[in-house]
């Protein structure tokens, strides 16, 4: 069982990049690690115990946040617009 399928990256990349296939712009790669975050993290609710997830959900949002203070320093309308969008809040 994948939840994250090729179809599920081309409608996320279509959604937040320029193209389907752009897949190197901030915006699609903050929005792709935030979907996985929100995939791991209820995985974790019921999963208490699944300490291996739990790093690698805790790497993720690190990611995350880099790319979001990164694209904060060069680009504070990009970084609102994708703030907005996605629902994330400092």
């Amino acid at each position: 069982m994948n939840y994250l399928t090729a179809e599920k990256k081309q409608e996320i990349f279509a959604k937040y990049g320029k193209s389907n296939s752009d897949t190197g712009t901030s915006e699609c790669q903050i929005a792709l690690f935030t979907y996985r975050i929100s995939h791991l993290t209820e995985h974790l609710k019921s999963n208490r115990k699944d300490y291996s997830t739990e790093h690698a959900l805790v790497k993720l949002v690190g990611k995350r946040r880099r790319l979001l203070d990164y694209l904060k320093k060069k680009d504070i309308n990009r970084y609102r617009t994708i703030i907005a969008e996605l629902g994330i809040r400092k």
